[in-house]
């Protein structure tokens, strides 16, 4: 169970609800998409146009977060995705659905989800004591991915079978819901402000603590570089695994099945992260949950059975629970509250706004050298990746959290 009060657990059915939106979403795009083309590079592009915002935008989504309240900026976020998808699958309905319109698609939601995360992070920790953050942060993992990675991929692939109106209306609906969950936590989640600042000014703020806090900053890097890997090689992940014509031959319900596997690993590190994190430290945790991740990338490159591939994904999401808990709760426990909406972003911005930049990578690769070489090259770079955690060492941990 969650590990606090109501509040909580009421941010954590939101949260869920959430995930499972956007992981039905998520999947169904390229589903849906692969019925107009199989094109790598246009396929590719819908993942570019899902990630861009958070190369764009995640700066000044920082800012708003800081100044205004952020369950309400969560709400009119989750309002606008449903509102977004619900035209979707109303354009699909009569007919007048491209390639094109789905990119436009993605990026507004994407805008959206910038704000949405961002917020929903800087929030936790007016709900939670810093010293439970990393209990909080394993049980709100623990959901999202289930919702995210294990329920949606193999609801989108269902729904895109029964056509291309559901696939899209039901992550609409979910919408929905968690915003009325949502709705039901109760509190003020405005940040104090002793003086008004432009919204530069406050951006700029954030950035300066995330580039002189070196430990941050050198898991930010390291994220983002191998976010670059994983994007890579997941933006051309069904060219290699759909279709007759495909390395693994799988349909689009197998696939969304093929994508649980990360999911069942991410729920299993997430509840575990805890006593890995006892056991191991915070630095090893870290270290051995990049390797395990590698996986991801790597497994693709060397096999094209569906087994041997589900269970190599299921070790990767495991470290990437265990990983994502420590460097979150790292990152929330060493900054202000006033700033934390600016830092999360900056953040990200670093290691999340590499995403664009590796789907565009992978299309290229896969247009240019074919699918393989796309899992071969971004091994290699996930490899290099973890040559930036010596500055994540428990010792340097330690002294981050102590002052």
């Amino acid at each position: 169970m969650p590990p606090t009060g109501a509040g909580f657990r009421r941010l954590w059915t939101s949260s869920g609800l959430s995930n499972l939106a956007d992981g039905t979403f998520k999947v169904a795009l390229p589903l849906v998409a692969v019925h107009t083309t199989r094109e790598p590079t246009l396929i590719a592009g819908l993942v570019f146009a899902l990630t861009l915002p958070w190369l764009v935008f995640a700066l000044p989504a920082g800012a708003l977060t800081d100044r205004f309240d952020r369950r309400r900026t969560m709400l009119w976020a989750n309002a606008t995705r449903a509102g977004l998808v619900a035209v979707l699958a109303m354009a699909v309905a009569a007919g007048w659905a491209s390639i094109w319109l789905l990119y436009a698609v993605a990026f507004a939601a994407g805008i959206a989800e910038t704000l949405y995360d961002t917020s929903a992070q800087s929030l936790l920790p007016q709900l939670v004591d810093r010293d439970r953050l990393p209990r909080a942060n394993a049980r709100l993992f623990a959901v999202e991915l289930t919702a995210h990675e294990f329920v949606g991929p193999p609801v989108a692939g269902l729904l895109v079978a029964a056509g291309a109106v559901a696939a899209f209306t039901a992550p609409a609906a979910l919408w929905l819901v968690a915003l009325a969950a949502l709705w039901s936590v109760r509190g003020t989640f405005k940040v104090h402000r002793e003086h008004r600042t432009t919204l530069r000014a406050d951006i700029a703020e954030g950035l300066r603590f995330l580039l002189r806090h070196r430990l941050l900053r050198g898991l930010a890097v390291v994220v983002g570089l191998f976010n670059v890997a994983n994007t890579a090689s997941g933006a051309v992940l069904v060219l290699y695994a759909v279709g007759p014509g495909s390395a693994m031959g799988l349909t689009g319900q197998v696939f969304g099945l093929l994508l649980t596997a990360p999911a069942v690993g991410s729920l299993v590190g997430s509840l575990a992260a805890e006593r890995v994190i006892a056991a191991l430290g915070r630095g090893r945790s870290l270290a051995v949950g990049f390797v395990a991740g590698t996986l991801m990338v790597a497994a693709p490159a060397v096999t094209a059975d569906p087994y041997a591939v589900a269970a190599a994904f299921a070790v990767a999401g495991c470290g990437i629970a265990v990983l994502n808990v420590v460097a979150v709760s790292l990152r929330q426990h060493v900054t202000p509250d006033r700033l934390l909406g600016r830092v999360n972003s900056a953040y990200r911005l670093v290691a999340w706004g590499t995403m664009p930049l590796g789907a565009a990578i992978g299309g290229g690769l896969a247009q240019a050298f074919g699918l393989r070489a796309v899992f071969v090259i971004m091994t290699g770079v996930s490899l290099v990746a973890l040559v930036g955690l010596t500055a994540a060492t428990e010792r340097k941990i330690g002294l981050a959290l102590a002052g």
